[in-house]
């Protein structure tokens, strides 16, 4: 235990899914956390669930840069420092062949998934900077990976999430600052549940089966899998990785 002691991580999309079970294991490896999320409904369960040791909480939406700066300054004012930045706010988007996508939604995918990582990451370095060392996190999908079929803001924004980790990781390296993302594919998640009932609005159970059926593992893994994998990215036994894409998708990508 206590593989992010003294450490303190700010965790983006934190009230639910994989980024709730992230600060739950960060909390309990030892790290002070800031959890981010846009939904003040999210962060009152979330209150309920961890209490406040060791945990703030910030109402904030990462497409709106002020609000970034705004839990940016607010993390290091209240702890001291920041060595952790875990960019998972994300949307998915909606279902529409490309030549069909409204431009609205497009727009909505792209200030989420790409311009609120790239906010995220800018007003969060300078601090790591300050420290000489720290890891960015950034949760793309297997969608940043391949085409996905009527997905494509989705996917366009999370293969864009490569591109800013990859430049980032060379720019940061000198500087003792490691830039990785992770990829996961089907996981126990809000967003998985919404895109069963896209798929098959009468019958969501057998649209689960179709997409487990699609994992070499056929099944969906869990947030809390996924979080075990930022907790290596973020810890110090990672130390010799950056600029890497990290795949945890029960074996889907090696088909």
């Amino acid at each position: 235990m206590n593989r992010l002691k003294d450490k303190v991580a700010i965790i983006t999309g934190g009230a639910l899914g994989i980024g709730l079970a992230s600060v739950k294991l960060f909390l309990e490896e030892g790290a002070k956390v800031l959890l981010v999320d846009y939904s003040q409904d999210g962060i009152d369960k979330a209150k309920q669930a961890l209490g406040n040791q060791n945990i703030e909480y910030f109402l904030a939406n990462v497409t709106d840069s002020q609000q970034v700066q705004a839990f940016t300054e607010f993390a290091v004012q209240t702890f001291g420092k920041i060595d952790v930045v875990f960019c998972n706010a994300g949307v998915g988007g909606h279902q529409h062949y490309f030549w069909e996508y409204p431009d609205n939604y497009f727009d909505q995918v792209i200030d989420v998934n790409l311009k609120g990582v790239f906010y995220t990451m800018k007003y969060a370095t300078p601090h790591l900077i300050k420290n000489g060392s720290g890891s960015i996190i950034i949760t793309s999908s297997v969608a940043g990976l391949i085409g996905m079929p009527k997905g494509i803001a989705y996917s366009a924004t999370k293969h864009a999430c490569i591109g800013l980790a990859k430049t980032a990781a060379l720019e940061l390296a000198k500087l003792g600052i490691r830039v990785n993302t992770i990829h996961p594919c089907w996981i126990e998640t809000a967003m998985v549940s919404g895109l069963e009932k896209v798929i098959n609005p009468n019958d969501t159970a057998a649209a689960r089966v179709k997409l487990e059926n699609s994992v070499p593992m056929k099944r969906y893994g869990q947030p809390e899998e996924v979080a075990n994998l930022a907790l290596f990215l973020a810890s110090d036994e990672s130390r010799f990785i950056t600029g890497s894409e990290h795949k945890i998708d029960g074996g889907m990508m090696a088909t």
